[in-house]
């Protein structure tokens, strides 16, 4: 099964050496136990883009399309065997990148 564990925080590019170091680590664990698939940081709301071209008329906005204090600021993609398996794959990230996570089975 594959997940999506959404790193949510206030700012971008907040983490200190200490926890860039243990989430480090932490990717480390995930691909030598084969549950790597991806992972990256993610630019604050500030910087999005919102696209709606469902009527065709191409139309762009400047921002999320969440207003919040809180945002995802990075990812990972992992395997799992199960959803207890990677609910506890998202404590070992919340515990290395000091933030909360939240986990979503991918579909498909």
């Amino acid at each position: 099964m594959r997940f999506l564990l959404s790193v949510i925080d206030s700012a971008s590019r907040t983490g200190s050496s200490e926890e860039m170091a243990a989430i480090d680590i932490f990717n480390e664990k995930l691909q030598k136990n084969g549950h790597w698939i991806f992972a990256c940081g993610v630019d604050s709301p500030k910087s999005a883009k919102l696209v709606d071209n469902r009527a065709g008329a191409g139309l762009t906005h400047n921002g999320s399309f969440i207003d919040s204090d809180e945002f995802q600021s990075g990812f990972w993609i992992i395997n799992a065997a199960s959803h207890d398996e990677a609910m506890a794959l998202a404590h070992e990230g919340s515990k290395a990148c000091n933030r909360k996570v939240e986990v979503r089975p991918l579909l498909g």
